[in-house]
Parts: structure tokens; C-alpha cells; sequence
């Protein structure tokens, strides 16, 4: 699968939520002996960056391994539901599905499943993914990258942290401010945010430092709250350190400048590269990825140390 891998496309255009990236015809089949449609419907919302890197990897698969590969998205878990509903009815080969909130989905789930069509699970939900019938998952383990991100922030000598959640629903999130809480042992407190109204996020933020000016330490677990924490530490005269889950350009230029001490990086151009990768060899070959464990993206770390390297391939959209 490696192999396959390193045929791909380095790089991506700017993703729109609604696309497809075709290298044979717009005909699949659940079953093999033909060529190979993919629907990848995930959970982001309009814009946000994190989720233009993983349309990329998918696109990028499909150009190379010659499947056709449409990427929808929506935040809204009915509306998410919906697109898989229609995917199913359309009688793709493979669903790649993100699960920010698995219960939601699982009737859909099951109806693909049901149906024929072999269904890989991507970034959330991969304690679900299993008893809902996929075949793998792919992503991070959020406790566990929560739990080092802590431990990184405790020993960079911080003892308050805020961590900002911008999704509700979202169980990934809550898993990850609560390894955050194991690993780094000190005080930590959650703040709930939408990721629709960044105008908001920095406000909440720049109040809760100044409402308690012993937090040193904020968490965003979102490149864009990121820069909207880093904004707002400034706004509130605080030396509180900012770390986050995720990588953009954006992030990369903080890093740079000492306002981001570092990156939690699940390389989320994998999360939609190696599905598409995955269920190609299903398809050709009835080959199965992970033996029943997922296939962990990260988590690895981005800051002072390895920032320029990665810099480059954050801008070209494959970081």
C-alpha cells in the first residue's frame, strides 16, 4: 500500500465541499469486476481547512490509482446522514464516512452495509467502527494524542490550561480535551465555542484570560480556533502559551513566530489518501487493511524543531 501511495499527486487545489475527481468513468459497482466509484462524505463544515488537506488526499488517490472519488461534507449530522443516504442509492463501491457523531449515522451506515458497499471509517468515531459493519479505520486515536498534547504542555512548565472545544456533539473533541486532562495533570477547563463565528471564539477566549489570568495555557483543537487563541492571548495581555490540534499555513507562520508553541499533526492528506488506497485493493483483490485495529495517521509533532520542513507541503495542501 505504500508503494501504491507514493504514485500519488503532491499536491492539491483549495477544496470546495462539493466535488468529484474522476480517472475512469462515473460507474461503480459494491461488488468488483468494474471500475471503482468512491463517495467520501465527512463531517466538515464549509471552508474549513483541515478538511480541504483530507478532499485532497482522496482526489489525489483517485487520480492515481484511476477510481472515482466523490467528496461531500456537511457539519450538520442529519444532513451528513442524508448524503450517505444518497451515496447508498446510488450504488457506489466504497464509502469513506468521518463519524463526529457515529449514533447519528448509524442507521445509514447500516444501510450501506446492508447493501453491499464496503465502508471505511475515517478522523472520528473509530471506537464505533467495527460493530458498525466497516472494514477498517483510519485516523488517530484522539485520547491518546489529547493525553501527549497534555503531557507536552506540562512539561513546558504550565499548570492552568483552557481547553477550547468548537464542535458540540463532537465526541473526538471531548476525547481529546479529556486525555489533554490526563496528561498534563494540572488544572484544565473546557470552553465551548462554534466554529461558525471565529469573531465569537476570540472574544470567549480573550475573556476566560482575563477573567483568570493564572491560565497559562490554551489548547484549540481546530488550526483556525488556533489563530484565533493566539489573537486573542495578545488582546488580553496574557503570556499563556497556545498549542493546538492541526496544521495549516496559518499555524506553520505561528509556529515560526513563537505565537504557537506547537502542533498535535494526525496528518489528515492520509485520512483521505489510504481509504481510497484501501478500497482499491478490496475491490481488485478482496485484500483487508489493519486486522480488526485501526491505521493511526498520528499523532506527531510540529513545532520549532520540524516546522520548516513541513512548511512547503502545508502550502501546496497535503499538510
Amino acid at each position: 500500500m505504500a508503494a501504491v501511495a507514493l504514485l500519488a499527486a503532491c499536491s492539491g487545489p483549495a477544496a470546495s465541499n462539493n466535488t468529484s475527481s474522476s480517472g475512469s468513468p462515473d460507474t461503480g459497482s459494491a461488488t468488483g469486476g468494474g471500475p471503482l466509484k468512491v463517495a467520501v462524505v465527512t463531517h466538515g463544515s464549509a471552508g474549513d481547512t483541515f478538511w480541504n488537506v483530507v478532499k485532497n488526499g482522496a482526489t489525489d488517490a483517485g487520480k492515481a490509482l484511476g477510481v472515482t472519488v466523490d467528496y461531500n461534507s456537511d457539519g450538520d449530522p442529519g444532513a451528513q446522514s442524508k448524503l450517505i443516504d444518497n451515496a447508498v442509492s446510488q450504488k457506489v463501491g466504497g464509502l469513506v464516512v468521518s463519524m463526529a457523531n457515529p449514533d447519528a449515522l448509524k442507521t445509514s451506515i447500516d444501510a450501506a452495509v446492508k447493501a453491499g458497499i464496503p465502508v471505511i471509517t475515517i478522523n472520528s468515531g473509530g471506537d464505533k467502527s467495527a460493530s458498525f459493519g466497516a472494514l477498517a479505520h483510519v485516523g488517530q486515536e484522539e485520547g491518546i494524542a489529547g493525553e501527549q498534547a497534555g503531557k507536552k504542555l506540562k512539561e513546558a512548565g504550565k499548570t492552568k490550561l483552557l481547553c477550547v472545544i468548537h464542535e458540540a456533539g463532537n465526541i473526538g473533541l471531548n476525547q481529546r480535551c479529556d486525555g489533554a486532562k490526563t496528561g498534563f495533570g494540572g488544572t484544565v477547563t473546557n470552553l465551548q465555542v462554534d466554529i461558525n463565528n471565529p469573531t465569537d471564539i476570540e472574544a470567549r477566549i480573550k475573556g476566560a484570560l482575563q477573567t483568570d489570568s493564572s491560565i497559562d495555557a490554551v489548547l484549540a483543537l481546530n488550526p483556525q480556533v488556533a489563530v484565533n487563541a493566539a489573537s486573542a492571548v495578545k488582546g488580553a495581555s496574557s503570556k499563556a502559551a497556545v498549542a493546538t490540534f492541526d496544521l495549516n499555513a496559518d499555524v506553520v507562520s505561528g509556529i515560526k513566530a513563537g505565537d504557537v508553541l506547537f502542533a498535535v499533526d494526525q496528518q489528515q492528506y492520509e485520512q483521505g489518501y489510504l481509504p481510497i488506497v484501501m478500497l482499491k485493493l478490496y475491490h481488485d483483490n478482496a485484500n483487508t487493511v489493519g486486522g480488526g485495529q485501526p491505521v493511526l495517521t498520528g499523532p506527531g509533532f510540529v513545532d520549532k524543531s520540524n516546522v520548516d520542513k513541513v512548511e512547503e507541503y502545508a502550502k501546496r495542501g497535503t499538510r
